[in-house]
This record gives structure tokens, sequence and C-alpha cells, in this order.
């Protein structure tokens, strides 16, 4: 098993709770209004179960930054109990309108149902999957907004970021596995990997500053800063960053008859630094653009999203971002789905690739091993049970191919999952 192919499962996972499936149901399960009508504060969230098998690379080859699973001594299927790409999720939310303006706030809980009795919530370490253990909480959204339709909105807090949302909000594994990522593991995460780094790069949660504009003819245009990460692999120890990060995103929605569309780009810049010595430093700055188009007519849904960065890395932000001498890699890759939904039952494929490239000669020699693509294919069936209760089933085939000798220097695995997804 390779260096980085365990850290990449631990933060592919944090992906838990993308999203508060507002737009899966209609209103929220709970909705008070104090006796004076001022204050209104509302309850919803959900709770989803997989069982996830995983079928990995037998004697897997080095490939650094891979996300195929990978077998070891004792035999190469693992199977699994536990959430998919989302975690279950109880959201509070309260609002209210004074001078004409909207006010609200936001808090997001996200609860496991992985034993886990050491590391993080989303972290497949530590001492965990064990008896005598307990279930992990998440809480990564709290956040406050305030404007009006004149005015546009503000929102202040810990929020999803703006690049790369739209592919993962869109994913159709966000409500199932995707790809298991950690739970293909004897300590597995909290949640899976879905399609990240298999199409697109993980959009994350936010300390952030942003201003969305009023909507003109169906567009809308969101900027901002946000609070600077760290490199996960860059040398040295992460410094201090003297500007935050600056993303933006235009959005546009249209209707055409029966047809829908809807399309955005956004983009995120952010200058990483870290100090080599006491008096050595480094940097590098990463930037990155996505663009995103869907379009539905009746049942049917397509969409295709695709991203180009330099020193933001793949998978996660900034994870493998530059070679270590101050300069950024380039990353590419693409997502594309469709799906068909008669009566109750929905079935969809989708396919991605994520791809990584050198910055230079000294960084081909350096790294032989690392990552060129991962590149996987899901298929999916949901059903409505009930308005509120989808079953569900998918089968994912994922191969993780290394720099060096790319004919031979790959893994490959297949992950199947069955569960129930209830939003309320």
């Amino acid at each position: 098993m390779n260096r980085i192919h365990r850290k990449l499962y631990p933060l592919a996972s944090i992906a838990a709770g993308v999203c508060t499936l507002a737009a899966a149901v209609p209103a929220s399960a709970v909705d008070l209004t104090t006796p004076d009508g001022a204050w209104k504060f509302s309850i919803d969230g959900n709770v989803n179960v997989d069982y996830i098998y995983s079928n990995c690379q037998s004697n897997p080859k080095t490939v650094d930054g891979g996300l195929a699973c990978g077998g070891d001594a004792s035999g190469n299927s693992y199977s699994n109990i536990g959430n998919g790409l989302l975690p279950a999720a109880f959201t509070f939310g309260v609002s209210t309108t004074q001078n004409g303006i909207d006010l609200a706030a936001h808090l997001g809980l996200y609860p496991g149902i992985v034993t886990k009795n050491g590391g993080g919530p989303n972290l497949g370490n530590g001492n965990s999957n064990t008896a005598l253990g307990t279930a992990p909480l998440d809480v990564r959204q709290v956040y406050m907004t305030f404007g009006n339709a004149d005015m546009g909105t503000f929102t202040l807090g810990r929020n999803i970021g703006l690049f790369e949302s739209d592919a993962i909000l869109n994913d159709m594994t966000l409500l199932g596995v995707g790809v298991a990522g950690a739970a293909a593991t004897a300590n597995p995460a909290n949640t899976t990997l879905g399609s990240i780094g298999w199409g697109y790069i993980y959009t994350d949660w936010l300390a952030q500053m942003d201003y969305t504009t009023p909507a003109f003819s169906g567009a809308t245009l969101t900027i901002g800063i946000f609070d600077p990460l760290n490199s996960l692999t860059d040398p040295g120890t992460p410094a201090g960053k003297p500007a935050p990060g600056f993303h933006a995103k235009l959005a546009w929605k249209g209707a055409f008859d029966d047809w829908k569309v809807y399309a955005s780009v956004s983009g995120l810049e952010q200058q990483q630094r870290y100090d080599l010595t006491a008096t050595t430093s480094g940097s590098v700055q990463g930037s990155g653009g996505d663009v995103f188009l869907k379009v539905d007519y009746q049942g049917f849904s397509l969409f295709g999203s695709g991203y180009y960065a330099k020193g933001l890395g793949t998978t996660a932000l900034f994870l493998l971002d530059s070679d270590g001498n101050g300069n950024g890699r380039t990353s590419y890759g693409y997502l594309i789905q469709a799906t068909y939904k008669v009566d109750q039952v929905k079935f969809g494929v989708n396919y991605g690739s994520s791809r990584l490239g050198y910055t230079n000669n000294a960084d081909r020699l350096a790294n032989p091993f690392l990552v060129a693509s991962n590149n996987k294919v899901t298929g999916g069936v949901y059903y409505d049970l009930t308005k509120n209760l989808m079953l569900l089933g998918e089968v994912s085939w994922g191969q993780s191919t290394a720099h060096f000798n790319s004919s031979s220097n790959n893994n490959s695995s297949v992950t199947a999952n069955v569960g129930a997804f209830l939003a309320f």
C-alpha cells in the first residue's frame, strides 16, 4: 500500500453533509413560529444506512494519490455497514424579517453510525470499529444570512464552498455511496468517496464571507473571501497567509417549455505559504476554475462538469498541489452523468476522470509513482418507496494509474452497495 493512499481516504471522506437535502424534501420536517409571528424555527435532515462491499486490488501497486482500494495480507474484500457519501444530518434554522431585511441563522449537526473510539469523526485511522465505542458527530455548518430580493444576500460563517459545489451537489452518488473510500478498510470512516477525486475536487466547508447579487434574467453572481487553507502535502511547516482566499460563482437557470437548463462557472484562488527552516520559506499560488451544465427534459437529466487547476492538487483542496519547490502541479478532470426517472424509479450512470501532472522533469524523477489519473464509472437504481424514503443500489468500478509504467502500475476496485435514505 502506498504512502498517500491511506491519507486520501480520510481526507476524501470529509464529504459528509454536502447538502441538507432541501431539494429532496419540499419543506422542513418541523416549522415552529413564535406567538407574535416574528421568528420561525425549522428542523430537517436525513438518516441513511448502506451495506457496502468492496473487492479491491490484490497485491496493490504503488500509486501515490491513487483512490482504488487495495488488499492486504489477509485478503482483498471488505464489508461495512455505514453511511454513504453523506452522513446522517440534523439541521436547525431560525429566520425573521426586520426593517425589510430577511435574517437567518443555520446550524448543521452530522452524526455517523460507524463505531469510533479515536481520531476525528471522518478519519479512517485511530482505534475505531471496536466494542464499547460510540458514533461520531461532525459540526461543519454554522452561518448567517441577511438580505432581500432587491439588495441581494450576504452569507457569513462556515458553509459549503463555491468551487466545484455544483458537481458534487448534482452527483447521483450524493445520496448513495459511489466509490467506497475508507469504507474499504479495517477502520471505516464516517463517509465514502462518492465521485470525489474521480471527476472533481472536493468543494469542502469553508469559513467565508460572501455576497450574492439579486437575480437578473435568471443569473446571479456570488463573490467572497474565505479563510485560507493549509496544504496537506507541501513540505515544511504551514505559515500564516497575508491575504484570504478568493472565490466566485456565476450561475444561470432558465426554462423553455419542458426543458430546464442550469449553467454555472466558478473559480478559486489562494496563495500557499510554508516555512522550510527558521530562515527559509516557500510559497505556491493556487488557482482553478470549473464549468457546469445541466439539462432536464421530462424524466431525463443530463449534466457535464469539468475543472482545470494549477497549485490546487487533486481529490481535496491543496492535496499533492506542488512539487515542494514552489511549483504548482496542473490538474484537470470531468464528470458526465445521465439519469432517467419513470414513476418512482430513477436509473443513472456517471463516468468521471481526475488527472494530475508533473511540474517539470525534476518532479518526475523525484516522484515516479505519482498518480496520473483516477477513472471510475458508477451505475445506480434509486426507488422512492414513499415521499420521504428511498431505497437504492449502486455498483462502482474504479482504476488508479501511476505516471511511471502506467500499463502495469495501476490498481482497480469494485464497490457494490444497497441501502435506504430517509429525508425529513
